[in-house]
């Protein structure tokens, strides 16, 4: 049976991580509502803009049954804004009241924009750990990490920057996989479920 894979719907490119998914080999659909989170074995956190993500997740009234689904061991996978979400931490999480909020799945320290603002916007290609041939990788005002806990295994580096990592049954790259035609991220993910 294939694994149920939520893609949180807030805001952020849901469309193409479903398609991946699929491809994937999963049984793919959104989540918007708590049945919705409550129904999935794993859930995609997209890329998009994280604060406007954090404020939706306090708005849908889901924040918290997240967070408590990740800590209970929830499989995440998280692009751009979706690692910044699964930081236990985040450097420049924006001005109060509308900031980012750390769903702490992953024991690291994430900075937000950290390759620069949207036309610093790259894309190139990088070594990804346990892939036989490197990963195109769309960096869109993406983070990095800055610091990694000691159960957390860097997957990829881009510019001496750590910008993929797993830590158990979470996954998440600073760039976008789901961009591009390359599945192998997706797959990785669908694999370990």
């Amino acid at each position: 049976m294939s694994p149920r894979v939520g893609v949180l719907a807030l805001q952020g490119d849901t469309r193409e991580h479903l398609a991946a998914l699929r491809e994937a080999g999963a049984e793919a659909g959104t989540v918007r509502r708590l049945s919705e989170l409550d129904a999935v074995d794993a859930l995609v956190i997209p890329g998009g803009e994280s604060t406007a993500m954090s404020h939706l997740l306090r708005e849908f009234d889901l924040l918290e049954p997240l967070r408590a689904r990740i800590a209970a061991g929830l499989p995440c996978y998280g692009s751009c804004a979706g690692m910044i979400l699964l930081a236990g931490e985040i450097v420049d999480a924006g001005v109060e009241g509308r900031a980012a909020v750390p769903l702490k799945g992953i024991d690291m320290t994430v900075r937000r924009n950290a390759f620069g603002r949207q036309v610093d916007s790259f894309e190139g290609d990088i070594d990804f750990e346990g892939l036989n041939t490197p990963v195109h990788a769309v960096f869109i005002r993406a983070p990095w990490v800055e610091r990694v806990g000691a159960g957390v295994k860097v997957l990829a580096r881009a510019a001496d920057h750590i910008v993929a990592v797993r830590q158990g049954s979470m996954l998440a790259t600073s760039f976008h996989p789901e961009m591009t035609g390359d599945r192998r991220i997706h797959k990785l993910f669908v694999e370990s479920l």
